[in-house]
């Protein structure tokens, strides 16, 4: 799929790979969420599903969290407070501990409200907001949606499969 470029086909791009991504999730069985299997954010680590869920969420919230800053006027600190752009892994074990006690069903429940959230912040923006002007350094504000929900969501989509192919789970 193309980069979207405005705020259409970046809604279609959300809604596209969040629908995939939520089939796929819909197939990992509940008690397996928390094994330590898959090849994690930082290199040579591992995490489960429920931290590959964990980590969508912290990052649709993460954007959520920016524009709120935004609109009172506080300028965001990127791309959370405490961490730097070199500090990713960091960041993503604190996503893992945020959602450690959140049952599975809890999980795919908070993802499926960020995604909603952040879907209603898109259809209140207008195409010029979304893509007219840079919004942090750079990128506009549509890319830097669409860098931390529709790409993730594809990438996040990707990585189930193959665990559920490696767990000899029929497609």
């Amino acid at each position: 799929m193309a980069v979207p470029n405005d705020k259409a086909s970046l809604l279609t791009a959300i809604d596209a790979n969040y629908i995939k991504l939520v089939a796929d999730l819909a197939r990992v069985p509940p008690e397996r969420s928390r094994e330590r299997s898959l090849p994690g954010h930082s290199t040579g680590t591992l995490i489960s599903p429920a931290d590959l869920v964990a980590y969508l969420i912290g990052w649709n919230e993460l954007v959520l969290t920016w524009h709120h800053d935004r609109a009172l006027g506080i300028e965001p600190e990127f791309p959370a407070t405490g961490y730097t752009w070199s500090q990713l892994g960091e960041l993503a074990q604190s996503f893992y501990r945020n959602c450690a006690s959140e049952s599975w069903a809890e999980l795919l429940e908070r993802l499926s409200a960020a995604e909603s959230r952040i879907v209603a912040l898109i259809d209140s923006m207008s195409n010029e907001e979304l893509y007219a002007k840079p919004w942090y350094k750079k990128y506009t504000a549509g890319r830097m949606i669409q860098l931390n929900t529709a790409s993730p969501y594809s990438n996040a989509r990707g990585r189930i499969r193959k665990w559920l192919r490696s767990q000899h789970e029929p497609r």
